[in-house]
């Protein structure tokens, strides 16, 4: 099974696939990062002064899409997850199971404004990510996906039976 986690920055999706792989017994499931998958950083384009790490321009999909087929062979859960998780149909097309991590837009700026793994990031890159999230991370439909508040606290058991059906 190939599960994807789509949601803009600081959703909780990394924390849901932790969840979910540790609820597996240890070796039968991995989770895949999208963010693994960026491109050098001279091969990225720049918004302002910012290398843009928020447009599928950044991501090398093919290899994504390759990693995530060869480790289906090798692990019963394979969870993916990323900001544009949900980005492309062929992507969209390759998972069974389908989560997307929603936050709204004054909850993203608080945690973002607070997350400083790279930095205190200026006002209007925040603002380019929320808008690149709405252009690039939103899925093609919401037929067979699960819709989590990651604003509240993840429901666990309510995820696996999901997951189960």
């Amino acid at each position: 099974m190939i599960i994807g986690i789509g949601g803009v920055s600081n959703s909780g999706k990394s924390a849901l696939a932790k969840l979910i792989m540790d609820s597996f017994d240890s070796g039968k499931a991995v989770v895949i990062c999208q963010d693994d998958f960026t491109l050098p950083i001279d091969k990225i384009r720049k918004t302002g002064d910012h290398i843009d790490w928020e447009s599928p321009q950044s991501v090398d999909f093919k290899r994504y899409q390759e990693t995530l087929k060869e480790a289906s062979s090798r692990y019963e859960v394979v969870i993916a997850e990323g900001l544009m998780a949900f980005h492309s149909s062929e992507l969209f097309d390759i998972y069974d199971k389908k989560i997307y991590v929603t936050i709204s837009k004054s909850e993203f700026v608080k945690r973002k404004r607070n997350d400083l793994r790279w930095g205190k990031e200026p006002e209007w890159y925040i603002e380019h990510i929320w808008e690149s999230f709405l252009k690039y991370g939103q899925p093609k439909n919401e037929s067979d996906i699960l819709i989590i508040d990651g604003e509240k606290t993840i429901e666990l058991p309510a995820v696996l039976n999901f997951l189960s059906t």
